[in-house]
């Protein structure tokens, strides 16, 4: 099996407080075999000088889109899934450039381009996939104007191919199920408004309390989780109840919803970035006065959740949740996250608590023998400096992942 060796290494566990020089790392297969501040023995392995720049683990970035390539996403009406998947690929490409090795699909991304990605066809991170997005009828999910009876086929829609419409327990469980059968690792239900979609308001409570627990019935049953997109208090405080491991945005969470979400163990995935950028750019890109009235309310509470989880004691994911054309400005959200948190704080977010929310613990955003070779080289030190992690990955000479290099500049 072939090796590679990474020497004169500044390596930075996110599980330390900080970098340690002179570290060697020996990669075997798709696995690290070894971690030593003394040289490693292995005759037969190629080497990797790091010039004494930073070793760490690759990103994790929990909330992205990979087929939601439209700002506006009722342009996605009049894309056809061939269109779809060539810009996912695109994007992923675009990802995982940037340094983001492992990305969790909160809606839209399938089997089939998981299985692209993890058999080399498309270069790209590590996909953890929901399927559809699954809300019931009028809410976020409902990819439907208004003059539309029935939705169209999701052979010729991109949009209807990546959500889904449910009503009832009995027919949550149903497509839950379906999202399952067909290779979910999680599945994504509505339990408030959201930005981006027209008709639902923003603190609407989406699904029933019973269709809540239906979905993360059936996912327990399953051996997997159930994730939700909420912003308020109630919807928040309604998902965790019925079973929610994960809160996705949850911008305006209060004290006692944080309380209740550290409770019950759960995960909140913040997503700054999208907001300040919806606000800078997404006008261009025909989102409407409508929704980018609604962003500005999440908006405002974007940074206070942060700090409201932090007091709590709620672990919070990294997350990113760009859409389209904006989907370039992914590694921005340290710097938000950065008004805040310290850079450690947020590197461990992208590193070893998205290990957690994937429940992929040990196995990834770490350095440690056993856990896959999921590595980037960044030319300086991101702990005293965050913007190392922009420019499209600029700053990151090695890209690898699974033991395999991405993008290697250092040989």
């Amino acid at each position: 099996m072939s090796q590679i060796l990474f020497k004169n290494a500044n390596v930075l566990d996110p599980r330390w407080t900080e970098a340690r020089g002179g570290y060697e790392v020996l990669v075997e297969g798709e696995r690290i075999k070894e971690v030593s501040a003394k040289p490693i023995k292995a005759a037969n392995a190629r080497v990797v000088d790091c010039g004494k720049r930073t070793l760490m683990p690759g990103l994790i970035d929990c909330h992205v889109h990979v087929f939601l390539s439209e700002v506006n996403i009722r342009n996605l009406e009049n894309v056809p899934l061939t269109l779809m998947t060539a810009r996912a690929a695109d994007l992923m490409k675009g990802m995982i450039d940037r340094g983001f090795t492992t990305v969790r699909d909160t809606g839209g991304a399938d089997w089939g381009i998981k299985t692209a990605v993890d058999t080399g066809l498309i270069a790209g991170p590590r996909l953890f996939i929901s399927g559809r997005a699954i809300g019931p009828t009028g809410g976020h999910s409902d990819s439907r104007r208004r003059t539309d009876q029935g939705a169209p086929c999701g052979c010729c829609n991109a949009m209807v191919y990546a959500m889904a419409v449910a009503d009832g327990p009995d027919e949550v469980r149903k497509t839950v199920r379906e999202q399952m059968r067909q290779g979910a690792d999680q599945v994504k239900i509505m339990c408030s408004g959201g930005v981006a979609s027209p008709y639902d308001p923003l603190d609407s409570l989406q699904f029933s309390e019973a269709e809540i627990a239906a979905a993360t019935d059936e996912a327990k049953n399953f051996g997997r989780y159930v994730l939700a997109h909420a912003y308020t208090p109630e919807a928040i405080t309604r998902a965790v109840s019925n079973g929610v491991r994960t809160i996705e945005h949850g911008n305006l969470i209060d004290d006692k919803s944080a309380r209740l979400l550290k409770s019950k163990k759960g995960y909140m995935i913040a997503n700054l970035v999208t907001y300040f950028v919806m606000k800078e750019r997404a006008a261009q890109f025909g989102m409407t006065a409508d929704m980018l009235a609604k962003n500005d309310i999440v908006l405002e509470g974007a940074l206070r959740s942060l700090e409201i989880c932090k007091k709590a004691g709620v672990k919070v994911g990294y997350g990113s949740d760009l859409l389209g054309q904006l989907q370039v400005e992914q590694s921005r959200e340290f710097l938000f996250r950065a008004e805040v948190l310290k850079p450690l704080e947020i590197i461990r977010q992208a590193t070893v608590v998205g290990a957690e929310i994937l429940r992929q613990e040990g196995q990834l955003g770490i350095i440690e023998p056993g856990a896959y070779a999921d590595l980037i080289v960044v030319d300086g030190d991101p702990l005293k400096k965050l913007e190392l992690f922009l420019d499209q990955g600029k700053h990151l000479p090695a890209i690898m992942k699974a033991g395999k290099f991405h993008k290697n500049a250092l040989m």
